[in-house]
């Protein structure tokens, strides 16, 4: 089983997950982690970034490492492509998720309002209402930044909790916790906050030859 598109959607058969984050503008020093979550959510409107992540195993197995681009048009459209080592690209237009996996020359295709709602996707691409689907709390400082965790409240979700963490103003990294027992570990580089993206970011050809499952 490759990784990197493991936790940040939801996906009953395990096969993805994946998951991402950004840049905050600038709030007063004693906001807590939690403020800045909001006031980040309530500022930006898209953004894009690189990220690298690591997948570490309950098992112990060697972690796994990848990286790519993201990038995400608030609420609902977003972008996940990881470019190394193995191509996997998942991308939302709002109404439906595709999960296009190059190797196995297969999408998985699921409405938007199942794949995002409660997942850890939804902490970037979903509305203003994360109390809706998450429990919030302060997880206190590590590693140089202030972490906000995440707990879902639906018991369905498929992974434990989210911890985001922020650096001064800005949002750097995020940590899932699946229901498995694996850890993701994100970090971001290179963060835009509102910038213009092309629509074309958002829209998914299946190429021929590809199987579809799903929607």
């Amino acid at each position: 089983m490759k990784f990197g598109l493991k936790t940040l959607l939801t996906a009953p058969r395990r096969k993805y997950s994946w998951g991402i984050t950004l840049l905050l503008f600038p709030l007063i020093a004693e906001a807590g982690a939690i403020d800045q979550l909001h006031a980040f959510l309530q500022s930006t409107r898209t953004l894009k970034a690189e990220f690298a992540q690591v997948v570490i195993a309950k098992n112990g197995r060697k972690p796994q490492q990848s990286s790519g681009l993201v990038s995400i048009s608030r609420p609902g459209k977003l972008r996940w492509e990881i470019l190394k080592p193995y191509p996997q690209l998942v991308i939302g237009d709002g109404e439906k998720i595709w999960i296009y996996d190059q190797e196995l020359q297969q999408v998985t295709v699921r409405k938007a309002g199942q794949a995002i709602s409660g997942s850890p996707a939804a902490l970037l691409a979903g509305k203003n209402d994360l109390e809706k689907n998450f429990t919030l709390k302060e997880a206190g400082e590590a590693e140089g930044m202030a972490w906000v965790e995440a707990t879902p409240k639906a018991g369905d979700s498929g992974f434990e909790k989210v911890r985001l963490g922020f650096a001064g103003a800005n949002l750097k990294a995020m940590e899932l916790q699946d229901s498995f027992g694996q850890t993701t570990h994100v970090s971001f580089s290179k963060l835009e906050r509102n910038p213009t993206l092309p629509g074309t970011n958002f829209k998914f050809t299946t190429p021929a030859g590809v199987d579809v499952v799903g929607e």
